[in-house]
């Protein structure tokens, strides 16, 4: 079900509260009243009195009342949307699995050919930015599928949701008000303004926000249209990326074997040592031969010691600054190096692995905690605080160290904190 509301009553009633000046409460006794309210917890205002505040701090802000009451007039605030806020991620896949589709066959051969078709633009584009063509086909594909999965959401109703009533009011009032901005700019009608239920737009999914920042008007049609334009969606791509960082002329990092007694407490992507210290101790490149280039890096397993094994570099960290996932970072990577004619990769992922789910993430969260080693939290996340943990346990079990949580892990500390549940 989907909740509209009309504006014409709040524009009336807006107008008169403004003339509404006279201080009718004694000073003490609104001090009194302001302490008691910042203790306790604020009431959300109806939805037409936020409107209200909303369109005055838009027009504060310089966006024309004619396109906040255009955009605002039919706004409707979304269950679906809101269903989707506060559905938590289970994370119940293994990275090899999200690769497979990320990475398939299928994408592959269509981000060859979708660089074969733009080959002209996209040329001109990587010797503006630095950013090869590959990298940047590669982002489009993850992003939208090359365009053709952009979100059937109205954008300004999910994120009027969002503002509103959704788990981060703050930050989605600012990605509305940058959204009215937007069309206020006239880069995009108000019609065509569609995205994902979080608010990312077009062929990018960049967030308006961003947009303001980054997208481009490559066709000079006077609009920056990253919905329907391939010229504005490379280029707003390139300009982004170029932005986070991108390194010119480096890759992003390569498949590498790591060799015998290698410290795998050191594989952690915020563990970055220079080429030469992982080149003294012998990590090599898959395929033979050296680590090229100087510079710093990370090793980065995210299957385990008997997974494959990746030397991340500086780019890889300016394609997670477009998606602050590792999973993402490495599908856009390896599908770039797919779509240039690369080879897969080499390793063996370990198959045979079943994801935790959020309990027994928990769990071993918990337990972890109970025995001094602690995860950071238990939020049913691993990340890196929670890998460190895990492998100093892995080290009092003599098991390589590697951080990687597993069904077989999770008994082991069962076993040593006691089978009880916590």
């Amino acid at each position: 079900m989907r909740r509209s509301f009309s504006l014409r009553v709040l524009i009336a009633a807006g107008l008169l509260a403004g003339c509404q000046t006279t201080q009718t409460t004694p000073v003490a006794v609104a001090a009194t009243t302001e302490q008691a309210a910042a203790a306790a917890p604020q009431p959300r205002p109806s939805f037409e009195e936020w409107l209200k505040g909303l369109r005055a701090e838009a027009t504060q802000q310089g966006i024309r009342a004619a396109t906040f009451d255009r955009a605002m007039g039919s706004v409707r605030l979304s269950d679906r949307v809101q269903e989707l806020d506060n559905k938590q991620p289970e994370f119940e896949r293994q990275v090899w699995q999200y690769l497979d589709g990320a990475v398939s066959d299928r994408r592959v051969q269509t981000g060859r050919q979708k660089l074969q078709d733009n080959a002209a633009l996209l040329r001109r584009l990587s010797q503006r930015s630095g950013v090869p063509a590959e990298i940047l086909v590669a982002h489009w594909g993850l992003e939208s599928d090359y365009g053709n999965s952009t979100g059937g959401f109205r954008v300004v109703d999910a994120l009027t949701t969002l503002a509103y009533e959704g788990r981060r009011t703050g930050y989605f009032r600012s990605e509305l008000l940058a959204a009215l901005r937007i069309l206020d700019s006239g880069d995009i009608p108000l019609e065509r303004m569609s995205g994902s239920w979080a608010g990312a737009m077009g062929q990018t999914q960049f967030m308006p926000t961003i947009f303001l920042k980054h997208a481009m008007d490559e066709d000079r049609d006077g609009r920056r249209d990253i919905w329907g334009s391939l010229p504005d969606v490379f280029a707003s791509t390139a300009a982004f990326v170029q932005s986070n960082g991108w390194r010119a002329g480096e890759r992003w990092g390569e498949e590498v074997t790591l060799p015998s007694g290698f410290p795998y407490a050191e594989a952690e992507y915020n563990i970055v040592k220079p080429l030469a210290d992982w080149r003294r101790i012998g990590v090599r490149p898959v395929a033979g031969g050296e680590l090229q280039g100087e510079g710093n890096g990370s090793v980065l397993l995210l299957g385990g010691h008997t997974g494959p094994a990746f030397l991340i570099r500086d780019n890889f960290r300016a394609i997670m600054r477009y998606n602050p996932s590792t999973s993402y970072a490495l599908a856009v990577a390896l599908l770039a190096d797919r779509i240039e004619g690369r080879g897969p990769v080499l390793g063996s992922w370990p198959r045979h692995e079943q994801p935790l789910n959020k309990d027994e993430r928990m769990e071993l969260q918990q337990r972890l905690a109970a025995m001094g080693f602690d995860p950071g939290g238990v939020d049913g996340i691993v990340g890196a605080n929670t890998r460190n943990a895990l492998r100093r346990f892995q080290a009092t079990v003599n098991a390589v160290p590697d951080g990687f949580a597993t069904k077989a892990l999770l008994d082991r500390l069962r076993q040593a904190s006691g089978s009880a549940k916590l």
